[in-house]
């Protein structure tokens, strides 16, 4: 994906994560080198059904700590939206709306004033949030009945006391999902999430969400950028949110041996894997020159970006040096400085083996070519 000559513009910011509900917060505890991690919260995740030190346990993971947001209350009410609605709705879609909304008044815009009519929303989620899939666990009771029927026939137990315990297991089971509306399928999806707030806000320039896994909102980012450069759209809200600390994903971690169960430690020999979080970001995007133009506060300019894929050099979820090199040397093709001129170099930094190596190894070997700005192939 390359760019044409002209840079975009951030001009506003907002976010919710771990310790920080707002982009103040966040830069302060960076600051402050402050560590949001710490046990899992009994309510989120209750270890003694799904923790187990042995690796290799089924059903289990061996990982205790994550960076888990608390706190968030979306209001539902003062925002018009309908609590039927609401409660079936998964939270990633309040904690990236009202994320949005955060965003949007740090770029100076209000609701009502908002110049919707070539506005995007480009949104990067993986999985919808945990609430879907718990939610989802209510249209699977004719499974679990079934399944304890058949239990119940194997054991001494009459008729009528085994419809006494069905009707009373159902009632139990179900009780804590909400009922199954009209509104249930949309707040279940995550090409929604984008669709949420541009409904919300009117915004007619395009919405929809980018899955590309860890390189979800970075990848939301590139592509609302491309979009200004070719004048598809003249504002963007891009970001990411990601609210998905379930069995799901914590033991399917743990079987691929990414998480660990000791400290993080990132670009460094130690390293055994990382330590999972959750949060929602933010970023009001522009074209450089209309920024300037119309007076705007800017963060920061993005003069290129690029985008890889690692083909059949891996397996499908092993990084690769060459894919990850082409990636940057993408970034650099409508630049006019190189990888070597910079001061600092922000990484991914996994806190894997593997990862964190071919990150390396591919930053190295570009900052010791000389003809980074040539056109690959």
């Amino acid at each position: 994906m390359n760019k044409s000559s002209e840079p975009i513009a951030v001009i506003g910011l907002g976010c919710y994560y771990p310790g920080a509900k707002s982009p103040k917060q966040l830069w302060a505890n960076i600051l402050s080198r402050r560590i949001q991690f710490r046990c899992i919260p009994r309510c989120r995740l209750p270890l003694e059904d799904y923790y187990n030190e042995n690796q290799k346990a089924a059903d289990k993971t061996y990982a205790r700590m994550a960076a888990v947001t608390d706190g968030f209350v979306f209001d539902w009410a003062n925002r018009r939206i309908p609590q039927s609605t609401y409660k079936s709705t998964d939270i990633v879609h309040w904690l990236a709306l009202e994320t949005a909304l955060q965003a949007i008044a740090d770029a100076g815009f209000t609701e009502s004033g908002f110049p919707n009519q070539r506005t995007a929303v480009i949104v990067g989620n993986t999985l919808t949030g945990e609430y879907t899939r718990s939610f989802n666990l209510r249209l699977r009771w004719p499974f679990v009945r079934k399944t304890f029927l058949a239990a119940a026939n194997d054991c001494d137990i009459s008729r009528e006391e085994i419809d006494q315990m069905e009707s009373a297991f159902e009632n139990y089971f179900k009780s804590v999902f909400p009922p199954t509306n009209e509104d249930s399928l949309a707040g279940g999806l995550s090409n929604t999430i984008a669709g949420r707030i541009c409904n919300f806000l009117n915004c007619r320039g395009g919405g929809y969400t980018i899955d590309a896994a860890c390189a979800s909102s970075l990848l939301a980012v590139a592509t609302a950028a491309a979009g200004l450069s070719m004048g598809d759209f003249d504002l963007a809200l891009a970001g990411g949110v990601d609210v998905s600390l379930d069995p799901f994903e914590l033991i399917g971690f743990s079987k691929a041996n990414a998480l660990t169960s000791g400290g993080m430690n990132v670009y460094d020999r130690r390293a055994s894997g990382f330590i999972p979080g959750e949060g929602c970001g933010f970023v009001v995007m522009k074209r450089y020159a209309e920024a300037i133009e119309d007076g705007n506060y800017i963060y920061a300019i993005l003069h290129g970006w690029g985008i890889s894929s690692d083909g059949a050099n891996t397996s499908i979820t092993a990084p690769n040096v060459a894919g990850q090199v082409l990636a940057i040397k993408r970034a650099y093709l409508n630049t006019d400085y190189g990888i070597e001129s910079l001061d600092f170099i922000e990484g991914h930094g996994t806190g894997t083996v593997a990862g964190d190596r071919v990150e390396l190894e591919a930053l190295a070997s570009l900052t010791s070519e000389k003809n980074i700005q040539q056109k690959p192939n």
